[in-house]
């Protein structure tokens, strides 16, 4: 099947990568040169683990190409899928009118029976609008539409797309259907169908209530932290409720970053607003987040009333284990709040060789995990990187001027949660283990 995928960042990348390595014929269209000429070179636009191998043999293999010529990639196209990773403001507010304009530039070069599916993260009801904006030029051509929300995850996306679960989908017709069978045949998924509009409220459902979640075991994590219970044990007792399931998203520790999960709770909320329908839990979600994502902050201040003049080692930068991305990165903004105080920050984290020019003069790097907690203070497991288990406990306790662990998702509570040296504090819990 020959297919064109809108859109080049993390989503477009991967998709793209993963469908010429199931078969397909494979053109890559953004509109940026410097994306589409790295990505001609194999070379992605962000870390993805396995996704430079990915890209490159599909270059070798000669069933991707990318460009940014719109006519080349889309006319013979019989699937054209849209993967704009869609840009959020500082308070989680999507840009909608950049991909649906973007959308709209391929339009005249859709061959007739074509497909477009849409994955971009879009407020419910978008679909339906590009179609009317087609139908309005579309000089007798037949194109269908369909809704497929992403489902992939930072650091984890090649394994999530080769093998989901299962895929949502949303189409109008029967020759739809089958079309998004063909393309998603070589990973042999359980397809979820359903109409386009219900594929499309699905992301916003499953993003909030992935929210809400979060945010619920931290706010029990919060009231945990001031009567001495311990809110790893009422998450175990919660997973074990066959109601709820051990998979839930019942982990007490960091708040959610990034924007994906706040952008839909953000949708729902607008559309809310828009039908006159009250959300008052989904409302409250973002704010107790917020207000979550100071845990270490507060933690410091508590623990540390005397800042000014010392040193705090953060161990992670990126937004997550597994990328190179920063934005939105809670890590940051703990540093530059460091910062802010008069403390030395010295941060390390394995996919960042140099820092940002935001960043410049306000932290140092160091080269290696235990470089960065000499002399510190504190240390603050920002990002739970596989590489911080390796560190042990002696070295902390040798280099730091303080043996003072900041862990608030436990990462390291086996190597160091259970050394009589070091105080380990993390979400949940009333005091430093000792």
């Amino acid at each position: 099947m020959k297919v064109c995928v809108l859109g080049l960042w993390h989503l477009g990348t991967v998709t793209a990568a993963c469908l010429a390595q199931g078969g397909h014929d494979v053109t890559g269209l953004d509109f940026e040169a410097s994306v589409v000429d790295g990505l001609a070179a194999g070379r992605p636009p962000l870390f993805e683990p396995g996704l430079e191998d990915l890209v490159k043999a599909g270059l070798t293999a000669g069933r991707l190409r990318f460009t940014t010529d719109a006519a080349q990639a889309v006319e013979s196209a019989d699937v054209v899928w849209v993967a704009y990773d869609t840009p959020v403001d500082d308070e989680d507010r999507a840009d909608v009118d950049y991909v649906m304009e973007r959308v709209t530039w391929v339009f005249p070069h859709m061959r007739d029976g074509a497909l477009l599916l849409m994955s971009s993260q879009l407020p419910v009801g978008t679909t339906r609008q590009l179609e009317q904006r087609f139908a309005a030029g579309s000089r007798g051509r037949r194109v269908g539409f369909g809704y497929s929300p992403e489902n992939l995850r930072l650091g984890k996306a090649i394994a999530v797309f080769t093998r989901p679960d299962r895929v949502v989908a949303g189409v109008r017709a029967d020759a739809d259907r089958e079309r998004v069978t063909e393309l998603l045949r070589p990973f042999d998924p359980k397809i979820e169908w359903m109409s386009v509009e219900s594929a499309e409220m699905t992301k916003h459902a499953l993003n909030a209530f992935l929210a809400t979640s979060v945010t619920f075991i931290n706010e029990i994590a919060a009231l945990c932290e001031q009567v001495g219970a311990d809110a790893t044990e009422i998450a175990r007792a919660l997973k074990s409720e066959a109601r709820i399931g051990p998979k839930a998203y019942l982990s007490p520790g960091p708040a959610f970053a990034g924007g994906t999960l706040a952008r839909d709770v953000v949708f729902l909320s607008q559309l809310g607003v828009a039908h006159g329908v009250p959300t008052r839990l989904l409302s409250s979600v973002k704010s107790s987040n917020d207000w979550h994502r100071q845990w270490a902050q507060r933690r410091i201040e508590q623990l540390l009333p005397d800042l000014r003049g010392r040193t705090v080692a953060v161990w992670g930068l990126t937004y997550k284990p597994g990328t190179d991305t920063l934005r939105r990165s809670a890590s940051i903004e703990l540093c530059q709040w460091l910062n802010e105080r008069g403390v030395t920050v010295r941060v390390h984290d394995p996919a960042v060789r140099s820092l940002p020019a935001s960043l410049v003069g306000q932290i140092e790097l160091a080269d290696s995990a235990p470089s960065a907690v000499q002399g510190a203070s504190a240390l603050v497991v920002a990002t739970p990187w596989p590489e911080f288990k390796e560190i042990p406990a002696g070295e902390l306790k040798v280099r730091m001027a303080r043996a003072l662990v900041l862990d608030p998702g436990r990462f390291l509570i086996d190597t160091l949660g259970g050394d009589a040296g070091i105080a380990y504090v993390s979400v949940g819990t009333a005091s430093a283990h000792t």
